[in-house]
C-alpha cells in the first residue's frame, strides 16, 4: 500500500510540475469567473483614464477582466500616512494591465507589490567617483520598479500621467515597462519577445533608435521620444513605451521601423483609442 501510494503521489507530483500552467489558469479561471468591475468602478475609469473611453468593447471587456485578476493578485500599499483608496488601485491596475492587454494570465508574474507615496518621494541612493570613491545621499524620485518585484509610485504622478494623456509622460507605463523588462533577469530594455518578433531585430532597431536619440540631443534637434530616454538602453524601453501609447502618430512620423515593432510586441495599436 505505500508503494502505491509513493507512485501516486509521484505520478500526481510529475503531472502537476509539467502542468502547472495549466492548473494555474483552470484556479484562476474559477476564482475570478464571476467576478467584474462594478459599475462605479467603471465610472473611476471612464473619467481618469481616456484610453479606456475610446477602446473597443472588446479591449475594454478584455482590460477589465484583467484589472479584476490584478487587484485579485497585488498589493497596493501606501506609504507615509498614504491611505489607499479602491480609486488608487483601479487607476494604477487599469494602467498596469493596459501594457500587457493581449498577454494571458499571470500578468507581471514577478510583481508582488506596489509602495505608493502620496508625491515625489525621498530614496537613498549611492554613486562612486572617478577614484573609485562610493558616496551616500538621497534623491527626490517619483517611482521606482524593483527587480524583486516591487514597484514604487508616486500617486501625484500616477494622477498626471493619466490627466495629460497625449504628452508622453506616464509613470504606471513607465515602471511597469521595467518589470517586463526585468522579467529576462536582465534590465537591459530587451523583454521576453512573443514568437512573432526576433530577437535580433529588437536589438538592432531599438539601439539604432537610442543612438538615434542621443544624436538627436547632441544637435538640439526636435524629437518625439523624451531626453530621458538617452540615460541607457532600459530607460529608452520604458520611455518609448510611454511615448508610444500617448504619442504615437509621432513616434510613426519619426521611426516607422521603432513604432511596428513596438506594436508587434504589444500587440495593438494605440493610435484607435486618440480620440481625447
Amino acid at each position: 500500500m505505500i508503494e502505491i501510494a509513493l507512485i501516486t503521489g509521484l505520478i500526481l507530483f510529475v503531472f502537476l510540475y509539467w502542468n502547472w500552467d495549466k492548473v494555474q489558469q483552470f484556479r484562476w479561471q474559477k476564482k475570478y469567473q464571476n467576478q467584474a468591475l462594478s459599475g462605479s468602478d467603471k465610472q473611476v475609469l471612464l473619467k481618469y483614464m481616456p484610453i479606456y473611453r475610446n477602446m473597443t468593447d472588446a479591449d475594454r471587456e478584455q482590460l477589465e477582466k484583467h484589472i479584476v485578476w490584478f487587484l485579485g493578485e497585488k498589493r497596493v500599499l501606501g506609504r507615509d500616512g498614504l491611505v489607499v483608496s479602491r480609486l488608487m488601485c483601479l487607476i494604477i491596475a487599469a494602467d498596469a494591465c493596459l501594457l500587457v492587454l493581449k498577454q494571458a494570465w499571470p500578468l507581471y508574474p514577478n510583481v508582488k507589490e506596489v509602495l505608493l507615496y502620496p508625491s515625489s518621494y525621498y530614496a537613498p541612493q549611492t554613486s562612486r567617483d572617478g577614484a573609485g570613491l562610493v558616496s551616500f545621499h538621497q534623491t527626490v524620485r517619483q517611482g521606482e520598479s524593483w527587480p524583486g518585484g516591487t514597484l514604487v509610485l508616486s500617486w501625484h504622478d500616477v494622477l498626471e500621467g493619466n490627466r495629460l494623456p497625449e504628452d508622453g509622460h506616464n509613470l504606471v507605463f513607465h515602471e511597469f515597462a521595467h518589470q517586463l523588462d526585468q522579467q529576462t533577469g536582465v534590465t537591459n530594455g530587451t523583454p521576453i519577445l512573443p514568437a512573432k518578433v526576433s530577437y535580433q531585430d529588437w536589438g538592432r532597431v531599438l539601439s539604432k533608435a537610442y543612438q538615434h536619440l542621443k544624436m538627436q540631443l547632441s544637435y538640439n534637434m526636435p524629437h518625439a521620444i523624451h531626453s530621458y530616454g538617452a540615460t541607457n538602453e532600459a530607460e529608452f524601453f520604458a520611455v518609448v513605451t510611454e511615448t508610444f501609447i500617448e504619442k504615437p502618430y509621432e513616434l510613426k512620423q519619426e521611426n516607422p521601423e521603432l513604432y511596428n515593432l513596438l506594436k508587434d510586441y504589444y500587440q495593438f495599436e494605440p493610435r484607435d483609442w486618440q480620440r481625447y
